[in-house]
């Protein structure tokens, strides 16, 4: 066995020899000039590139350190300062300056979580850009020259959109479940639905989220029956929340059944209890028109009579990350006084972005400005226009090697949103007896901007619908260089 602290790739090589190896490893200013001049990587500061080169230099020893010992060991030489610059150079250009980046979205998915979500209207990234670069009066009341508060900017339109009395905005909807739940019931039960026990990204689950508000559960019905009778018979003197959850992004079929907002309230405000709901990804337009199945929409819910919805801010209302709850004022003024909700407080990025998008829904054109309902609208005519243009940019040669070819498929809404809706599209496919899908994939992930498709049936499908206009020039070039 070699002694401790001896590299087990050196186990048989002389020390003197070895020594004599690494010694001939390029200096770090070695690798350094002949990275010198490369335009590719004048934007990069030079403390990132000489990281990048000392890691370069570290996985080299390692190489022969391990290589040592070998049967080819005498043989064995440090690679020289040009060689290891060029490394350097494809791994830092590859990793780019910023590492949050834009991506070319052809998976399909309109709301893709992974994929930022929600795409801002052009208003909302004009505000922000107005509220980013100077000052603002995000809690400042001009007129009275004294300070003011960060919802005002938003909660008026709030309020004329919902018909609530009374709204405030949070960092995401399990933020704003948390606060009602914490403020409403700390050390109370909270009786739901065992139906509604829903579970939503990143393994978080409505039972866990009580448990740090420090509400007690109370499970009532079945997972696919609850009646009214139920929670009528789990109310008792430690009751101090009714809770509904929408199944947002799952569907219980078959022999359901399930209570209404309204039913809830009425039973509420029968044994003076407030009634929550959470709608997850809500919606302030019926979407029914444009073929989409019934789902309920906030001021519908708010017009039930329940005390507190919360939705969020980055789904199917098309806007920045954000949690809003909506209701009567007098719950709502008990949540803004929670010591709990400075911790979940938005910035003025988010109010910026938030109020431009609201304001489209005012103005009535949100069908038209906002990228989330505008791509979950789109009709299928004008993505196959897309995807012809698309097809145009790409030589004969390039589309034959490449076994190009489009196909009529479907599209998912994403984000934990409409689970049941498939929407028809339109997607280009690649892959063939030349070219494996999932080499084409990996190729695409790596051009710049990333390209990201989705592997279906043996073929890489890249699905038109989430791909913008704007990403055509971009996506051929990224074809045309496979």
């Amino acid at each position: 066995m070699p002694r401790a602290g001896k590299p087990a790739g050196a186990r048989g090589a002389a020390p003197a020899a070895l020594q004599a190896l690494l010694r001939g490893l390029p200096s770090v200013d070695a690798v350094l000039t002949a990275l010198e001049g490369d335009p590719a990587l004048a934007s990069l500061p030079h403390p990132r590139r000489v990281n990048a080169v000392r890691e370069a230099l570290a996985r080299e020893r390692q190489r022969l350190l391990a290589s040592a010992g070998g049967a080819a060991a005498g043989t064995v030489a440090p690679r020289d300062a040009a060689v290891l610059a060029r490394e350097v150079r494809a791994g830092l250009t590859r990793a780019g300056a910023f590492s949050l980046t834009r991506v070319i979205n052809a998976t399909g998915v309109v709301l893709h979580t992974n994929l930022g979500r929600a795409l801002l209207s052009s208003l909302a990234v004009e505000r922000l850009g107005v509220v980013a670069g100077g000052y603002s009066n995000l809690e400042m009341d001009i007129a009275r020259k004294e300070r003011g508060s960060r919802y005002s900017h938003v909660d008026a339109l709030l309020r004329r959109l919902t018909g609530a009395e009374g709204s405030l905005v949070v960092n995401n909807c399990a933020s704003a479940v948390l606060l009602a739940l914490e403020t409403l019931a700390r050390g109370k039960e909270v009786i739901v639905s065992r139906g509604e026990l829903i579970e939503i990204g990143g393994e978080f689950r409505i039972p866990d989220i009580m448990r740090r508000s420090g509400a007690v559960l109370r499970e009532v019905g079945a997972t696919n029956r609850t009646h009214l009778k139920d929670y009528a018979s789990a109310i008792g003197p430690e009751t101090g929340l009714l809770l509904k959850v929408h199944t947002s992004n799952y569907r219980v079929v078959g022999f359901t059944a399930a209570v209404s907002s309204r039913e809830l309230v009425e039973l509420g405000r029968e044994r003076g209890i407030p009634v929550v709901e959470d709608l997850g990804s809500g919606s302030l337009l019926d979407l029914r028109p444009y073929g989409f199945p019934y789902e309920p929409t906030v001021p519908e819910v708010v017009a039930s009579g329940v005390d507190l919805v919360s939705f969020s801010g980055d789904k199917l209302l098309g806007g920045p990350q954000a949690g809003i709850v909506v209701g009567r004022a007098g719950a709502i003024e008990r949540l803004a006084k929670n010591p709990l909700n400075r911790a979940l407080r938005i910035d003025k990025f988010t109010i910026a972005a938030l109020e431009a998008t609201l304001y489209a829904y005012e103005a009535g054109d949100a069908l038209e400005t906002i990228p989330t309902l505008r791509l979950l609208t789109e009709p299928l005519s004008r993505i196959r226009g897309r995807a012809r243009a698309l097809l145009r940019r790409l030589p004969a040669e390039t589309q034959h090697r490449l076994g190009a070819a489009l196909i009529e498929t479907t599209s998912q809404v994403g984000g934990g949103a409409l689970p049941t809706v498939e929407l028809p599209t339109v997607a280009l496919a690649l892959g063939g007896a030349e070219r494996a899908p999932q080499v084409l994939d990996e190729a695409l992930r790596a051009a710049q901007p990333p390209v990201l498709g989705r592997v279906a049936d043996d073929r890489l499908l890249l699905d038109l619908r989430t791909i913008l206009p704007t990403d055509l020039p971009d996506l051929a070039r990224a074809l045309a260089s496979l």
